[in-house]
C-alpha cells in the first residue's frame, strides 16, 4: 500500500499553550473525563442512566442483570477510553491511568473466547450475531473500541486492549469478507472503517486495512446486501420489534457505490465518518477515483448543505442530510458528532492535499459547533446546535422538542458528550501536517511542536491570540541552518488581508492552496509573526436557501455571533438590524473572562399588542434598537431565553401607500 499524503504531527509531540484553547484542554483533563466516568458509572444525580460500566460487569460474569440502554452503549466507554489515551499521552496521570487499566481488565474479561466484544449480543441475544448489521452497530461498537485500543497503546505503551482488539479484528475478518462461506455485508454505521486504518497503522498488518477497504468497496453494490438482509429477517427491526418497509438505502449511504456518490444524503454522521475513511484510502492506496469521490462530496457537504456555525444535519428525522440549501433555523439538527465527523473529514483531506478551504471548515466547527455543544463548567451538553431558539416551542412544539435551550447533563444515546472528549484531548494533531521539506500551520492554536522536515528535527513555537485579535507568533528553534517551508494559512474570514514579518522585516511570500510560504534557510530564533484583518463582517446566505432570505448574520474571525435575550428588552424576532449600522467590537471583560461582542444599531418592531389582537392591519411603527451580539459558542450559559444567529435585515418602512386601481 501507498503510505503517501502530509502526515500530521504526532500527538505526543505536540503541546497546547493557547490562552484561549488551553482553558478547554485543561477542562477536559480536569473536569470532563472524570465527570463523564461518573456517568458512565450511573453516578451523575438527575441525569440519564449510561449503563455502560454496569453492562461490561454483567458480560464479564461479575455481576447479575440485564443490560441496559441502547444496543451500542459499548461505544461511550470506547469514545472516553480513548479520550483517557490522548490525555494521557500529553499529560501523564497515574491515577486516571489506573482508572483506565481497571477498566481496560474489565472490557478483556466480557470478550468471548472467540474474539467477540459485545455486551448487548453477550448478554441479551448471544445467538443473534451478525443478523442485522444494519441496525445494531456491532461494527461500530468494535470500531470505536480498536480507536481507544490504539490511542491508549500509543500514551502509554501497554498492548493488553490493543492485542484484545486485535483478536476481535482478526474474528471479524473470518466473519465478513468476499471470500465463500462468509457474509458479504457491512456496517450500518460506518466507524469501523477509520478503526482498521489506525489499527494497519500501528500494527503494519495487512489484512486490516484490506477489511477496510472490503467494507468501502462493497457499500452500495447491487443486489443490496441490507435489503436481503432484511428479508432474512422477515423485515423485523431491533427498534420497533415489529414488521418494517424495505431499508432506506440512502439514509445508510448504500444507494451507490462509494466512488459514483457526489451529493451527501442520509444519515450525517454515518455519511461523514464514511467519507473520512474513503479519503484515509485513497491517501494510502492513491485510488484516483475514490479521492475523485471525496472531493466531490466534500464541496456538496461544505458548499450546499452545511450551516454557517460548521454544523451538517438539518433534519432530525433520521438525525440526516435533507436536500441542496435546505437549512431551516429552528428545526435544524446539526449534531455534535457529526461536526466531529466533519472534522475528522477536513483533517484527512489535508493530509492528502493541503488547501486552506478544508482547514477553514476544521476551524469553523471547531470553534463554533464543539465549544458550543458543551457548558462552560464541562458538565453539560447539547446534541443538537440550533442557530434559533425559541424555549417555549422547544418544550411544546413537538417538531421541535430536539431543539433544547439548556444543555443536558447526560443522554440515553449519549454518543456527542465523550465525541467531544476525544476530539478536545487530541486537538494538538489538528494543528500542523509535514511533508517533505515542507510544515504546514493549519489552526492558529498556541503551541510547541517537535517536527521532523527536510531531514531534520525542528522545534516551532506558535503564540496566538486568536479569536480575541489577528495575530500569531512563530518561533523557529534548530541546532543548525536548516533549509524548509513555513506554510501559513490564509484564513477565509481575512479576506486575503493577511501581513507576514519575518525576523522584524516585511515578507511577501507566494501564496499556494491558500497558504502563505515562507520559503528560507532557517537560523536559530528566527521569527515570523503574523496579523490577519479580523474585522465583525455581516454575513448573508445564498438566495436558494430560503430559511435566511433578507436576513444577516455577523461574524468576526473564526467566530460566528448570535443574539440572546438575556441583553434585549424587545423579543429576538421583532428585532430588525440596520444593515448600514457600524458594527463595534468591545470586549466585555465581565462576560466569561473576557468576550469581544460586537454592538450595532437596529429597530425593534412595536410590540404594544392588545391580549385580542391576533392580527390587525399593517402599521409601520418602530423604534431604534440596540444590537449586542455574543460569539455563538458561549450561549445558553447565561440561562434559559431566546437566541438566533441570523437576523432580519434593513430598517422598517417609515410610509407605506397603497394604490388601488380599479378595472
Amino acid at each position: 500500500m501507498k503510505d503517501g499524503g502530509f502526515a500530521p504531527v504526532p500527538l505526543t509531540n505536540v503541546k497546547i499553550t493557547d490562552d484561549f484553547w488551553s482553558s478547554y484542554t485543561d477542562l477536559v483533563r480536569n473536569t470532563v473525563i472524570p465527570y463523564q466516568w461518573e456517568a458512565l458509572n450511573d453516578r451523575i444525580p438527575g441525569a440519564e442512566p449510561s449503563y455502560a460500566i454496569r453492562n461490561f460487569e454483567i458480560a464479564a460474569g461479575v455481576r447479575q442483570g440485564e443490560f441496559g440502554g441502547m444496543v451500542f452503549q459499548d461505544s461511550d466507554l470506547a469514545k472516553w477510553l480513548e479520550a483517557v489515551g490522548y490525555s494521557l499521552a500529553t499529560h501523564p496521570d497515574k491515577d486516571l491511568e489506573a482508572i483506565a487499566d481497571w477498566t481496560i481488565d474489565l472490557i478483556v474479561s466480557a470478550q468471548q473466547d472467540d474474539g467477540y466484544i459485545n455486551t448487548y449480543f453477550t448478554i441479551k441475544e448471544p445467538d443473534k450475531r451478525w443478523t442485522n448489521l444494519q441496525e445494531c452497530h456491532e461494527l461500530y461498537c468494535a470500531g470505536h473500541m480498536m480507536e481507544a485500543a490504539v490511542a491508549y497503546y500509543e500514551a502509554t505503551g501497554k498492548r493488553k486492549l490493543l492485542d484484545a482488539m486485535c483478536r476481535f479484528a482478526d474474528y471479524i475478518d473470518t466473519v465478513l469478507g468476499p471470500e465463500e462461506g462468509k457474509i458479504h455485508g457491512y456496517p450500518g454505521h460506518q466507524e469501523i472503517e477509520l478503526a482498521l486504518v489506525k489499527l494497519h497503522r500501528v500494527t503494519g498488518e495487512e489484512k486490516y486495512l484490506r477489511l477496510a477497504e472490503y467494507f468501502i468497496d462493497e457499500r452500495g453494490k447491487s443486489p443490496s446486501f441490507f435489503e436481503a438482509e432484511w428479508k432474512r429477517r422477515d423485515g423485523i427491526s431491533h427498534w420497533s420489534k415489529g414488521r418494517t418497509p424495505s431499508p432506506d438505502l440512502a439514509y445508510n449511504q448504500a444507494h451507490l457505490p462509494v466512488r459514483e456518490q457526489s451529493v451527501a444524503v442520509g444519515h450525517s454522521v454515518r455519511a461523514v465518518y464514511m467519507y473520512s475513511a474513503m479519503a484515509d484510502l485513497a491517501r494510502l492506496t492513491g485510488d484516483p477515483e475514490l479521492l475523485a469521490a471525496c472531493q466531490r462530496l466534500w464541496d456538496n457537504v461544505t458548499k450546499r448543505q452545511m450551516y454557517i456555525t460548521g454544523g451538517i444535519g438539518s433534519t432530525h428525522i433520521g438525525e440526516a442530510f435533507s436536500f441542496d440549501w435546505d437549512l431551516p433555523n429552528d428545526t435544524v439538527y446539526a449534531e455534535t458528532c457529526a461536526s466531529v465527523g466533519l472534522i475528522f473529514f477536513a483533517q484527512r483531506m489535508l493530509a492528502i492535499h493541503p488547501k486552506s478551504e478544508y482547514a477553514d471548515v476544521m476551524e469553523r466547527a471547531l470553534y463554533n459547533i464543539i465549544l458550543a455543544s458543551m457548558s462552560r463548567d464541562g458538565k453539560c451538553y447539547f446534541y443538537v446546535n440550533p442557530l434559533e431558539v425559541w424555549p417555549e416551542a422547544s418544550d411544546k412544539n413537538p417538531d421541535k422538542r430536539h431543539v433544547k435551550s439548556e444543555r443536558q447533563k447526560w443522554f440515553g444515546c449519549s454518543c456527542c458528550p465523550p465525541n467531544v472528549a476525544r476530539l478536545l484531548a487530541s486537538l494538538g494533531q489538528y494543528i500542523y501536517t509535514a511533508s517533505g521539506d515542507t510544515v504546514y500551520a493549519h489552526l492558529y492554536i498556541g503551541s510547541k511542536a517537535d517536527v521532523e522536515v527536510a531531514g531534520s528535527n525542528v522545534a516551532i513555537s506558535q503564540t496566538s491570540r486568536l479569536p480575541r485579535d489577528g495575530w500569531a507568533r512563530f518561533e523557529v528553534n534548530v541546532s543548525a541552518p536548516t533549509h524548509f517551508r513555513l506554510a501559513l494559512r490564509v484564513p477565509e474570514w481575512s479576506e486575503g488581508d493577511v501581513r507576514v514579518m519575518v525576523n522584524g522585516l516585511a515578507h511577501e511570500g507566494t501564496v499556494e492552496d491558500g497558504y502563505l510560504i515562507v520559503d528560507r534557510e532557517w537560523l536559530d530564533a528566527d521569527i515570523v509573526q503574523v496579523t490577519f484583518a479580523m474585522q465583525p463582517r455581516l454575513m448573508q446566505a445564498h438566495p436558494n436557501v430560503r430559511a435566511d432570505a433578507g436576513r444577516v448574520s455577523i461574524t468576526r474571525g473564526p467566530l460566528i455571533y448570535c443574539l440572546e435575550s438575556v441583553d434585549h428588552a424587545a423579543p429576538l424576532s421583532s428585532l430588525s438590524l440596520n444593515p448600514q449600522s457600524e458594527l463595534r467590537a468591545t470586549l466585555d471583560d465581565g462576560l466569561f473572562g473576557g468576550t469581544v461582542v460586537i454592538e450595532a444599531d437596529g429597530v425593534a418592531q412595536n410590540t404594544a399588542w392588545g391580549e385580542d389582537e391576533l392580527y390587525r392591519p399593517y402599521a409601520p411603527e418602530s423604534q431604534p434598537a440596540k444590537i449586542r451580539a455574543v460569539p455563538y459558542y458561549v450561549w445558553g450559559n447565561r440561562g434559559t431565553g431566546e437566541m438566533t444567529v441570523w437576523m432580519d435585515a434593513g430598517e422598517v418602512a417609515t410610509d407605506v401607500r397603497l394604490q388601488l386601481r380599479h378595472t
